[in-house]
C-alpha cells in the first residue's frame, strides 16, 4: 500500500498545514504498514523538499516545472492524479485549504476515486481507514469509509499535530506532462495582511460581526490581535457590508477555521458562521445581548458592549504579556 501526501507551498515554505497533512498522513502509514510519499509542486522547490523528512515523509516527489511556477488548478489537479496512478497510491492526502479543497475534487475524479472532504480526525481500525468529519452545519460528526480502490482525504487545517522527529527523505524528482489547455488560469498574485496569519492557520482568531456596527471601529479588535498574535476575522455580515476583505470571512460560505482561541465580538452566533467555527478549542464570545446564540457555544461569555470591554481587555493583556 501507498499513501501520497500533497504538500502546499507559499511564498518558498510550506504551510502550516501541509505539515500536518504529512505528519497524520505518517501515522497511517505506520498503522497501515505502507509507504508514505510526499509530493510538492512547483518551480524551483526542490531544496525546500528536504524538510518534510522532519515530519514523516520517508520519500518525497518533486515535479518541479517553470510552467507550474503559478498556481493552476487544472495543472496541479492532473499533477496529482499522475504521479498518485504512476506510484500506485491507494490514498491521497490533501490539507483543506482553500488549495486544497479546489483540487481534491478534482483527483478524485481524475482517479475515480471517493473523498471524504474536511476531516478532523483519521483513525485505521482492522486494517481499514475511518475518517471522521462533521456535517449538519458543525452541529455533529459522522464516520465515514470510503469504499473506492483509490480514496482522496483533506484534512482540516489546526487540528492534527504537525511533530516533528522524523529523518531524512529520499528526495525524487518526477517528470510530468503538463498540458498547456490546463495553463489558461493561473494564480498570478495573491494578497494577504501584512504582519498576521492567515485565519486557517491562526491559533488566534479575533474575529468581528455587525455588533462592530462599521468599518472604522476594527482597529481596537486589530489592536487586540496584535497584542494577541492573532488573526482578525470576520462574519458573512461584515464582508457583505464591504467593511473586511473576503479572505477574512469565518463561516459556513468564508473559511472554516479550528484555532485553539477564537474571540468573537459582535457576532450573534447565526449557525452558518458557527459551522466555520466550532471546532476552536476555546470560544469566548463578547456580546450585549445575553441571549444570543453564540453563549450557546462559547466556553466563556462576556455580557457586555463590545466597545468598553475590548479596549479594557487589550489594555489588561498588554500588562499581563508585558507588551
Amino acid at each position: 500500500m501507498t499513501i501520497l501526501a500533497f504538500a502546499e507551498h507559499r511564498d518558498g515554505k510550506f504551510k502550516k498545514s501541509s505539515f500536518e497533512t504529512v505528519r497524520a498522513a505518517r501515522t497511517v502509514a505506520d498503522a497501515l504498514q505502507a509507504d508514505l510519499c510526499a509530493l510538492v509542486i512547483g518551480s524551483g522547490i526542490t531544496a525546500l523538499a528536504q524538510e518534510l523528512g522532519q515530519y514523516g515523509a520517508s520519500r518525497v516527489l518533486v515535479v518541479d516545472d517553470p510552467v507550474l511556477a503559478a498556481h493552476a488548478n487544472r495543472a496541479f489537479a492532473s499533477a496529482i492524479a499522475t504521479v498518485a496512478a504512476q506510484r500506485k497510491a491507494d490514498l491521497i492526502f490533501l490539507p483543506a485549504s482553500q488549495m486544497g479543497k479546489d483540487l481534491a475534487p478534482r483527483v478524485a475524479v481524475k482517479l475515480n476515486a471517493g473523498l471524504a472532504s474536511d476531516c478532523v480526525a483519521v483513525n485505521v481500525e482492522n486494517g481499514e481507514l475511518i475518517a471522521t468529519r462533521p456535517v449538519y452545519a458543525g452541529k455533529a460528526l459522522v464516520d465515514v469509509r470510503v469504499t473506492t480502490p483509490v480514496k482522496v482525504y483533506t484534512l482540516r487545517p489546526n487540528v492534527f499535530t504537525a511533530t516533528t522527529g522524523g529523518g531524512e527523505a529520499v528526495v525524487e524528482q518526477m517528470s510530468v506532462p503538463v498540458d498547456p489547455a490546463d495553463l489558461t488560469t493561473v494564480v498570478k498574485d495573491i494578497k494577504v495582511a501584512t504582519g498576521r496569519p492567515d485565519v486557517t492557520e491562526a491559533d488566534i482568531i479575533v474575529s468581528g460581526g455587525r455588533g462592530m456596527k462599521g468599518p472604522e471601529h476594527f482597529g481596537m479588535l486589530e489592536s487586540l490581535a496584535d497584542v494577541l498574535g492573532a488573526a482578525v476575522g470576520a462574519s458573512r455580515a461584515v464582508v457583505d457590508a464591504g467593511w473586511r476583505p473576503h479572505d477574512e470571512q469565518v463561516g459556513q460560505t468564508g473559511k472554516t477555521v479550528s484555532p485553539t482561541l477564537y474571540v468573537a465580538c459582535g457576532i450573534s452566533g447565526a449557525v452558518q458562521h458557527v459551522a466555520g467555527m466550532s471546532s476552536s478549542k476555546y470560544i469566548v464570545a463578547i456580546n450585549k445581548d445575553k441571549d444570543a446564540p453564540i453563549f450557546q457555544i462559547a466556553d466563556y461569555g462576556i455580557v457586555g458592549d463590545v466597545f468598553e470591554v475590548v479596549p479594557e481587555l487589550t489594555t489588561q493583556l498588554k500588562q499581563v504579556l508585558g507588551k
